[in-house]
């Protein structure tokens, strides 16, 4: 049979080893509960791609006149076309068409700088992507279920309920814009 110490306090070697063995058991669910729970925490975090395209910077003499590029922000398409002066026309005379979205021309370009128009490039019918110059109204026409968009981007036909989105944007420059 195994000796039991007694030590100066009067408690046996036991209970020492006892003790000593719950702080480690306590000790091991604590690391584990807190290997367990980091996966949920660092989840909550956002995306490292989406946080270095929460703004971005674009150099608008890449865009000639009549012409539209497409970059990407935040994983969605964005287009910025230089328009022609005969689309600005055309844009603000449909100021007073019915539109199933009123907005002016002016309220979807910056001042000064009316010939460069910003659009997030999804339909807002169900997200896909219009394409430019196909459309009964000179501008974009949503293949997928046949919306038309004008010059200014504004629905003028189909099943889309909305304009396409003008993003939060800036001119930093004469030549340079900051979106986002």
């Amino acid at each position: 049979m195994a000796e039991s110490v007694v030590t100066e306090n009067g408690e046996g070697g036991d209970a020492t080893r006892r003790d000593f063995i719950h702080i480690a058991a306590g000790a091991a669910a604590v690391g584990a509960a807190g290997m367990m729970a980091w996966p949920l925490i660092n989840s909550m975090n956002p995306a490292a791609d989406t946080l270095a395209l929460a703004s971005i910077e674009f150099d608008m003499t890449k865009v000639q006149e009549g012409q539209q590029i497409v970059i990407k922000w935040q994983g969605k398409p964005v287009f910025v076309r230089y328009r022609t002066p005969a689309e600005i026309q055309a844009a603000r005379a449909d100021d007073r068409a019915g539109l199933p979205d009123p907005q002016a021309d002016a309220d979807r370009v910056k001042e000064g700088h009316q010939q460069y128009l910003v659009l997030i490039g999804n339909c807002t019918h169900l997200g896909c992507i219009p394409t430019f110059g196909t459309g009964d109204f000179g501008g974009w026409f949503c293949p997928c279920h046949g919306s038309h968009y004008d010059t200014s981007g504004r629905i003028r036909k189909g099943p889309a309920p909305l304009n396409l989105v003008v993003p939060e944007y800036e001119f930093l420059s004469d030549t340079r814009i900051k979106i986002g």
